[in-house]
């Protein structure tokens, strides 16, 4: 096997024949199910620290995995290699983990109409110069340095890589994937009479050497230098339970850890979700759809094909306040006798795919604005950004520290607000959503999942209405 560029498009190049040989091999012991996972991935980096390029980076990762299923066990094994002696030992090795399972069966993925491309490249990264890109991070530093002069420190990444990706299956599936990721992220430390405050800002899109532009770079200078007198006024508030709205954008953060995970298959085909077993049941009021897309046009979380080999789809998981479907595998559809959503996603060739979110937001309401929703609250707090979640999917119950927020008092917004948690259940959270707005919003910052692995993701949701939920802060 090996890769080649055409035209700045990289192919991984294997014989078909070599393909089923594999698939022999994993399959000679039983099992039921086999497909194999190459990988050719280069990523590549550039720092800049006041003023400085502090370091960059290079990186090539390249090899196989593959997969036996029996049933729902698995047996995984990956090479670095790609030499057909060591790919057979891998076979091998996946089989004889996998012998033994119960029996599933497996049904071939209905492919309809052209192949996705939901991220076409422009300019290939692989084919551009590092050393062209410092006059837009120096820039960036600039934008910032002259909006503010309490800037003290700042520090511009750029990443991207490209990712060719050949899967293949024993049912004779054969797909193949050219994955772009390109992200740009500045942190800014800002002083001002002896109190510290640090702001970040990113953006990150599937998209070749056309995503760095002026434009972008402006917008992230701007997210860096908004808000700032907020933060050094905010104040902690009393604690208690209250009415939360959630700005439109980065609070889909929380509708992603306290409920998209729990919607998850393997977690409700084993019983750990709360949302086990309630397919068809009313989880929130009528109007209220959320839904996990692949096909949004560049986003972080899209795919024209999970790692299985299942293409790219949107899937709605509640659809009028009623939970419609789970985020299926391969393995979670079978159980369930349904088609896989194309939720199937691992970190990289070394990790078996397991059910993962891609874009996960809420859809537009029909409330308004935000500032309808705040009128209504009347009193509580109002919450654009949150970090540091913690969230047990078996519950439903989650803490989360909010990074940007104000005080609602009589309708309108007024304190900035600081050092609070926002502490509820996901369910619950969920049906005590009373009002959504209009101003639906996918963040394109630069989110990353882990469960266990990390997958880039995106994540969305209007401004809603929350009543009733703890709001940890002063005593």
């Amino acid at each position: 096997m090996k890769g080649k560029v055409n035209q700045g498009i990289s192919q991984i190049v294997i014989g078909r024949g070599l393909l089923e040989t594999l698939i022999s091999e994993a399959l000679r012991s039983g099992g039921s199910y086999c497909d194999l996972f190459f990988e050719n991935t280069t990523v590549s980096n550039l720092m800049l620290r006041d003023g400085e390029v502090s370091s960059g980076g290079y990186t090539n990762d390249y090899g196989c995995g593959i997969r036996v299923l029996e049933g729902e066990k698995t047996g995984y094994a990956y090479s670095e290699s790609t030499d057909m002696r060591s790919l057979l030992e891998a076979a091998k090795a996946a089989s004889a983990i996998a012998a033994g399972g119960s029996k599933l069966s497996f049904a071939r993925t209905k492919f309809e109409g052209e192949k996705p491309n939901f991220y076409p490249i422009v300019q290939d990264w692989r084919l551009a110069n590092p050393a062209d890109f410092l006059p837009g991070l120096h820039k960036l530093e600039s934008l910032i340095r002259a909006k503010d002069s309490r800037v003290a420190k700042v520090i511009a990444l750029l990443g991207y890589s490209v990712s060719e990706i050949l899967m293949y299956n024993s049912l004779g599936e054969l797909t193949s994937d050219l994955r772009p990721m390109a992200s740009l992220s500045v942190q800014v430390v800002y002083q001002s009479k002896g109190s510290v405050q640090t702001k970040t800002a990113s953006r990150s899109f599937r998209m070749g050497v056309e995503f760095f532009t002026d434009e972008l770079i402006a917008q992230v200078a701007a997210e860096a230098t908004d808000g700032v007198d907020a933060m050094f006024q905010a104040r902690r508030p009393a604690g208690g339970q209250m009415s939360v709205v959630m700005g439109a954008g980065a609070s889909g953060i929380l509708l992603h850890e306290a409920m998209g995970h729990a919607f998850e298959a393997d977690f409700n085909r084993k019983g750990q979700s709360i949302f086990a077993g309630k397919i068809g049941q009313q989880v929130c009021r009528k109007g209220i759809n959320i839904v996990d897309d692949a096909t949004l046009p560049f986003f972080r979380g899209s795919c024209n094909y999970d790692d299985e080999g299942v293409p790219g789809q949107k899937t709605y998981m509640v659809t009028d306040g009623v939970l419609t479907s789970y985020l299926h595998d391969r393995i979670s559809a079978a159980f369930y006798g349904v088609a896989p959503t194309g939720n199937g996603r691992r970190e990289s060739f070394r990790y078996n795919p397991i059910p993962r979110m891609r874009s996960t937001y809420m859809e537009n309401g029909a409330d308004g604005t935000v500032e309808d929703l705040i009128k209504t609250a009347g009193s509580g707090i109002y919450v654009d950004e949150f970090a540091n979640g913690e969230v047990k999917i078996g519950e439903g119950d989650f803490t989360f520290y909010v990074k940007s927020g104000y005080l609602i008092e009589n309708g309108r917004l007024t304190m900035p607000v600081k050092d609070i948690n926002i502490i509820g259940n996901g369910p619950q959270a969920l049906a005590d959503i009373v009002a959504v707005a209009a101003d639906l919003k996918v963040d394109p910052g630069r989110w990353t999942c882990g469960k266990g692995q990390s997958a880039p993701v995106s994540c969305g949701i209007p401004s809603v209405l929350i009543k009733n939920l703890t709001v940890g802060g002063a005593q």
